[in-house]
């Protein structure tokens, strides 16, 4: 039978006093929130709350992570660190809606010749895409009558339509409406003639 001194029993007692007043091991984590920015490099903004600490992203690419609990870390992520961590999240996406604008000459509606090469990016997004939708809205500047503006901008949008159609796209897969000048880019007052309003804008989605 194994004799247990005095001092065996001091020390057996430390032991188990160690033991159970020893604090738990901190705990990890690995959370990482991004805000990624649109085609444009846009970005919207998130805020991000952990353990009474309250973080606004609002930048592209800005992050916020949690390693460890309790304590959250802000930062710029890297688009390496946003492929490898949502890599197969993205992918699974569809495709975000894309917009195009296209400007015509006053009163007309024919293209300028800044816009025509536009028609070819305009393309190039459509195949990207197994089941394009297309929506052409047409507009005008405040120049002329209500009727003619609203006849016009529905003529611009079908003109929009019928070179996509020439180039190969569909016919069911464009739809076209005409604002008339009720939509400007640029508010005027009646028959001033504005550019920018004189256009045709294009969403493929």
């Amino acid at each position: 039978m194994t004799r247990l001194t005095a001092g065996t029993l001091a020390l057996t007692a430390v032991l188990l006093v160690g033991c159970a007043v020893q604090p738990p091991a901190t705990q990890t984590r690995d959370d990482l929130y991004v805000v990624l920015p649109n085609r444009e490099g846009n970005a919207g903004a998130v805020t991000v709350t952990h353990a009474g600490s309250e973080q606004v992203l609002d930048g592209p690419y800005a992050a916020a992570r949690i390693k460890v609990e309790g304590r959250l870390e802000t930062g710029v992520a890297t688009e390496q660190e946003v492929r490898e961590a949502f890599g197969p999240a993205l992918a699974a996406q569809p495709l975000r809606p894309v917009s195009f604008t296209l400007y015509f000459v006053l009163g007309r509606d024919d293209l300028t010749p800044e816009s025509r090469p536009t028609l070819e990016s305009i393309l190039a997004e459509i195949r990207r895409r197994p089941a394009a939708e297309i929506v052409v809205i047409g507009h005008t500047d405040r120049v002329g009558s209500v009727q003619n503006n609203d006849a016009l901008s529905l003529q611009r949008a079908e003109k929009v339509r019928g070179e996509l159609l020439r180039l190969g796209v569909p016919f069911d897969r464009v739809q076209v409406a005409g604002r008339g000048a009720r939509e400007p880019l640029i508010p005027t007052e009646d028959q001033v003639p504005e550019p920018r309003n004189r256009r045709v804008e294009i969403t493929v989605r």
